[in-house]
């Protein structure tokens, strides 16, 4: 009779290790098949096209932002239901993150050449976040995700109306982000203090800057 096997913390540390190479590397697969798949693609305007760019770059930079932060929680998880559901989310994530760089290749664009300081960034924050506890961790979790929701609706608003490839890739996004917030209160998630959502919040608006242009 098998026994299944009891993985240790390096076992972890290596996985994430390679999902981070995956990640920024552009090695990761999408489980999903992209919203934006069967459908044309619309003449824009090299403004308009300049622009789509800009917003996918900072998507795939929130992306590569998102898988990381879930992997540094999931590391410091307490619980096995916790750390499950940050890995269950970190699929969806890494859809998220397959679709917006082959929408990107297919603008002509290129991801932010600072992907590996967001990554880098957003793992600490995750770690730091698993360890304060599983309560706090799934917080600033589903903090993330709202106002993650908030910035791809603004995004929605601000895409050229001819990029419907861009925009069904952003709206099952924010559909898929709004469920991650769901399950993280359902987890347990605490509430977190005002300072420390606006904190994120000022973090947060500087990646979108920096990312749209480098």
């Amino acid at each position: 009779m098998s026994q299944s096997r009891q993985y240790t913390l390096m076992d972890h540390f290596i996985g994430h290790l390679d999902q981070a190479m995956k990640s920024l590397g552009a090695a990761s697969q999408a489980q999903r098949c992209s919203p934006a798949e069967d459908l044309p693609e619309l003449a824009m305007s090299p403004e308009q096209t300049r622009r789509s760019i800009g917003m996918m770059r900072v998507n795939h930079a929130g992306e590569i932002a998102a898988q990381a932060l879930y992997q540094g929680q999931s590391l410091t998880a307490r619980s096995a239901e916790v750390r499950e559901a940050l890995t269950e989310s970190a699929l969806e994530e890494n859809d998220h993150l397959c679709w917006c760089r082959e929408r990107l290749e297919e603008l002509g664009g290129n991801p932010s050449r600072l992907d590996p300081a967001w990554f880098s960034g957003s793992l600490l924050i995750g770690v730091l976040a698993g360890i304060a506890g599983d309560r706090v961790s799934l917080g600033f979790l589903a903090e993330t995700e709202r106002q993650v929701v908030a910035h791809l609706q603004s995004h929605l608003e601000a895409l050229p109306q001819t990029d419907t490839k861009s925009r069904a890739i952003l709206e099952q996004m924010c559909d898929d982000e709004a469920g991650h917030a769901t399950t993280a209160v359902e987890q347990g998630a605490a509430e977190l203090p005002t300072p420390v959502k606006t904190l994120m919040r000022y973090t947060a608006r500087v990646m979108i800057k920096t990312a749209f242009h480098i």
